[in-house]
């Protein structure tokens, strides 16, 4: 059947070692994973069981691009986050499983309208307008699991005009890669192309026109963007 309109293709995200691109099916973020960010946002972690929100594969932005201020919202949020690429399918996977469906993982931000995230979530409504739109997904190359090793050590830690705002460990994640991975296959038949963002540690804050992020994960290649004009 002949389509009626044409559609973008699915966004690819540049690999270490690699001329071919990483195409982009789905997003997944995870809230509250670290304690303190939690904690700054009024809230305790339990380790009850994690969960989710998605943004759209339009929201993938490639490291060093300036992008708008978005529509909507007067408190625009950076948030730091390790961001896991998945390789192969992973349907109701153990958590010693999971590790064999992870191609590799990025430094990325999670762009939020904090605003407007507030503003649902008194509500008791999804979080859609605060999380999901165009180029709130900014992305760095992906480097393979096993150049990268094993997760925990590695420092995370972001910047804005060249101060520091956020700065942790990949340890500190209350939920582990291989547990999300697990917990979120018993709801979605996860394959190549999903890309899941694991969360922000504390330091979270407004961003302005002109602003110049930084965010970086040791042993893999840094994120940034620049903040432009409102649209």
């Amino acid at each position: 059947m002949k389509t009626l309109f044409d559609i973008p293709t699915a966004p690819l995200v540049p690999v270490r070692g690699e001329t071919a691109g990483y195409p982009v099916h789905r997003i997944f973020g995870v809230g509250r994973n670290y304690a303190e960010h939690a904690a700054e946002m009024g809230y305790e972690v339990d380790r009850e069981t994690p969960f989710y929100f998605t943004k759209p594969a339009s929201a993938i932005v490639e490291t060093g691009s300036e992008i708008p201020y978005p529509p909507g919202t007067s408190n625009f949020h950076y948030e730091m986050e390790l961001v896991v690429a998945i390789g192969a399918p992973a349907f109701r996977v153990s958590v010693e499983e999971a590790a064999k469906a992870i191609y590799g993982y990025a430094a990325g931000l999670d762009m939020t309208r904090r605003d407007l995230q507030l503003a649902e979530r008194a509500k008791q409504r999804p979080w859609s307008l605060g999380k999901a739109f165009e180029q709130s997904a900014p992305i760095a190359q992906i480097t393979k699991a096993a150049e990268f090793g094993e997760i925990g050590p590695q420092r995370i830690r972001l910047s804005v005009n060249d101060e520091i705002r956020q700065d942790a460990h990949l340890r500190d994640l209350v939920w582990s890669v291989p547990e999300l991975i697990s917990h979120l296959s018993r709801f979605y038949h996860l394959g190549a192309g999903d890309l899941i963002y694991t969360g922000t540690p504390a330091g979270v804050g407004p961003l302005q026109p002109g602003d110049r992020v930084f965010g970086e994960i040791d042993g893999l290649q840094p994120v940034s963007i620049t903040i432009g004009a409102a649209e």
